[in-house]
């Protein structure tokens, strides 16, 4: 890898955490500019090197440094919302595919509501285990779309947006130097 492509993976894994802090609780899972920042790697950085620089937040938040919304630690794969995390390297890569070198603002838009939808699948089938297997409380898929998914999608579509913008705008400038 080429030194500003490891600055720049090291750069979104910092934003991504940095997105942990900036966060409203409102239940198992909380607001945060997370998914903003995993969407702008995808967009801006690619496939690969997206996912890694989720991969890297993912790996530090693992190894106890409090990264993550909550916290961090091994102990964090036992939380709910967990799986949402993990997601993120997915998204990011899903994301990266799918606007791959196309600048037009709704290339980008589509390919982040894609990488969205491949979050949701994967964090509410994570909080479906967690809650109904480990944690022992019954809850529905119904109910985890209605907890985990439903007071999301309008923000979420509002940090597509700004990163469709910011994409169709600073994608063209790295991409010439990367």
């Amino acid at each position: 890898m080429k030194t500003k492509e490891l600055i720049l993976v090291a750069l979104f894994a910092a934003l991504t955490a940095i997105g942990a802090f900036l966060k409203i609780n409102i239940g198992y899972i909380p607001f945060t500019l997370q998914f903003f920042f995993c969407a702008l790697s995808g967009v801006l950085l690619g496939a690969k090197l997206g996912a890694l620089s989720q991969i890297i937040y993912v790996t530090i938040g693992l190894f106890g440094l409090p990264v993550f919304s909550n916290g961090g630690g091994i102990g964090y794969v036992f939380k709910p919302s967990f799986g949402f995390i993990i997601g993120f390297i997915f998204s990011a890569y899903i994301i990266g595919i799918l606007s791959n070198k196309n600048n037009k603002f709704f290339t980008l838009f589509i390919a982040q509501l894609l990488g969205l939808i491949v979050l949701y699948i994967f964090g509410s089938i994570y909080m479906y285990a967690i809650m109904n297997f480990y944690i022992g409380k019954a809850f529905s898929i119904i109910n985890i779309i209605k907890v985990a998914v439903m007071p999301f999608i309008g923000v979420d579509i509002i940090k597509i947006f700004l990163v469709s913008l910011i994409g169709t705008k600073i994608r063209p400038i790295i991409q010439k130097t990367v």
